[in-house]
């Protein structure tokens, strides 16, 4: 079920919408911490995009699996990366509904402490961990593949 679309491997073809729907939703997730006058319009936006990273997530580690059996070992903990940043992208979903059970209007200065500070934890966890495994992942497909060009003149 995870393993192609149209003939084409789904895992590279997934990992996009995680690597931009992951940042996207910790970037919301700390513009809705931070800035109170903007949590009623992005409130709906970002449970949405937290909900889609956390699934997009879960489609590429199945897809990633799905893969490995075709191909052979990804190498470079790619693997165990992935794995990591679909737990990371899932703390971020949850991390979003309690913030946004946290900062309802109106809320008293220490939720909004504890709920800042959650955001920035989790939204920080999640990019490190797309980051990590998108560059273990490029570097298992890439290195050894290019080589430095020629500078341009």
């Amino acid at each position: 079920m995870f393993d192609t679309v149209l003939g084409l491997p789904l895992h590279p073809l997934i990992v996009h919408a995680v690597v931009v729907l992951g940042p996207l939703a910790a970037v919301m997730l700390l513009a809705y911490a931070v800035v109170p006058r903007w949590r009623y319009g992005l409130r709906i936006p970002l449970l949405l995009m937290s909900a889609a990273a956390a699934g997009s997530a879960f489609v590429a580690q199945e897809a990633g699996e799905a893969l490995e059996h075709l191909t052979a070992e990804p190498g470079f903990d790619h693997a165990e990366k992935g794995d990591r940043a679909f737990l990371a992208l899932v703390l971020l979903f949850v991390v979003t509904v309690v913030v946004v059970l946290l900062a309802k209007p109106l809320p008293a200065p220490s939720r909004v402490a504890l709920a800042t500070v959650l955001a920035v934890l989790a939204a920080g966890a999640a990019v490190v961990a797309v980051v990590m495994a998108g560059h273990s992942g490029a570097q298992s497909v890439w290195e050894g593949r290019i080589t430095s060009a020629a500078p341009v003149r």
